[in-house]
């Protein structure tokens, strides 16, 4: 099966062109033109969503449970074509989409069979106590209650899992919220094409067709309109820290302050104790090696730090250089990721303090591990050291005893994950 975009947002249940166009890059295969989106078109998919939320907001837990087992059947249904047009754009292999596929239904069908055991309305009956003093108290109930429109922006590294019907907007559209998706313009192709199967699903279910809308590519000002949006009422949002920030900064000073749900970029640190490094170096150097080169490096929980104590270092730089010199380059997502890695590359390199260990020149959209290391107070004394490098980048930071050890872990801002090699000993 295949599948050719014909390069249409998808408001309210029409496919819709506009004037301007973009050029998709694909990793390989043909590129195709999508049409840009725009404030005017964010503006009617959003009152759409409003209207739509009446209805919406009103169906049965079962009827939302069917909607959404419908959309992971229609995703199904069109399996091979979304992994040939999956990989062409963004370079990932075909087993990798293939099984972010599964975890996209598996999703969906699993916020179906929670909204149907009906637990996560947390109903609450505090019952009335009339004879209290000094003042009766009435009867009070507490449900959880759909918020209203909720817009999600589609992640660049996991075109399926994390954007058009990925986690987000099955756990909006499980609530009884309609959802507008600013695609990531990554692969605005897959995103078109899990948009028609959204789109069979509401018509199946008989459902406002307004209840989904996808608005493609569009300059900053489109996620600005989206986001500032007086009938949205939430956003989710995947990305880089700086990004999310402006977003949330974006629902802050609204008139009407909204949530904000990121998940944002993250060195995600590893802190390799004496005692785990003498007895199993060589081990976590590979293990490492491969987390930092699996999938180009482009997974928010990629751990780009390694902190380790400075009589260790010599070894697990040694160790994790060699592990990495056997890897091959790996396609990036786009050439905008492949760009910005080197960018931050060079900016690790010209750290003060930094050497680097194993450095590869890098060939447009491909990308080679890099590893440099740098002493525990030069990595203090710089904040750009810990920012996230989007890629295949390790740095190890050595620290000349316990206490500076935990200076550097006291220093570092939120991270999604935190890893502790130690023994016993430790």
């Amino acid at each position: 099966m295949s599948f050719t975009p014909h390069g249409k947002h998808l408001i309210a249940g029409e496919w819709i062109a506009t004037d301007a166009r973009f050029t998709s890059e694909p990793a390989h295969g043909p590129a195709h033109l999508f049409s840009v989106g725009t404030a005017d078109l964010v503006a009617e998919a959003c009152a759409a969503a409003e209207a739509a939320f009446v209805t919406y907001s009103r169906t049965s837990r079962a009827d939302r449970a069917r909607f959404l087992d419908t959309i992971a059947d229609e995703i199904e249904a069109r399996a091979e074509a979304i992994t040939e047009i999956g990989t062409q754009e963004t370079g990932l292999p075909a087993a990798r989409l293939q099984g972010e596929r599964g975890r996209t239904t598996g999703q969906l069908r699993l916020f179906a069979s929670h909204i149907r055991a009906g637990d996560y309305l947390d109903r609450r009956i505090d019952p009335a106590l009339p004879d209290r003093q000094p003042a009766p108290r009435p009867e009070i109930r507490l449900i959880q209650r759909p918020i209203g429109p909720v817009a999600v922006f589609g992640a660049s590294n996991f075109p399926l899992a994390f954007s058009t019907a990925g986690g987000d907007t099955a756990s909006a559209l499980a609530a009884g919220c309609p959802v507008v998706v600013k695609g990531h313009s990554a692969h605005p192709g897959t995103g078109e094409i899990i948009a028609e199967a959204i789109l069979a699903a509401i018509t199946a279910c008989n459902l406002p067709p307004a209840v989904f809308s996808l608005i493609q590519g569009g300059r900053r000002d489109v996620g600005t309109a989206l986001v500032t949006n007086p009938f949205i009422k939430a956003v989710g949002f995947t990305g880089s820290l700086a990004g999310g920030r402006a977003l949330f900064d974006l629902c802050a000073q609204r008139p009407e302050p909204i949530p904000f749900f990121g998940e944002l970029g993250s060195v995600n640190p590893m802190f390799i104790l004496p005692g785990a490094m003498s007895a199993r170096g060589a081990g976590i150097a590979a293990g490492w090696a491969g987390s930092l080169t699996m999938g180009a490096g482009q997974f928010c929980t990629n751990p780009g730090i390694a902190v380790v104590m400075e009589d260790q270092a010599a070894a697990l730089g040694q160790a994790t250089a060699a592990a990495l010199q056997g890897v091959g380059a790996q396609v990036m997502l786009t050439e905008g990721i492949a760009h910005a890695y080197a960018q931050g590359r060079d900016r690790i390199a010209a750290g003060t303090g930094v050497r680097a260990l194993l450095t590869q020149s890098c060939d447009r959209r491909q990308a080679l591990p890099q590893l440099f290391i740098v002493k525990g107070a030069d990595w203090l004394a710089d904040h750009t050291l810990s920012e996230e490098v989007f890629g295949p980048l390790g740095l190890i930071v050595t620290a000349q005893d316990p206490e500076e050890m935990l200076q550097i872990a006291r220093s570092l801002e939120g991270q999604l994950t935190a890893t502790l090699h130690l023994d016993d000993g430790d």
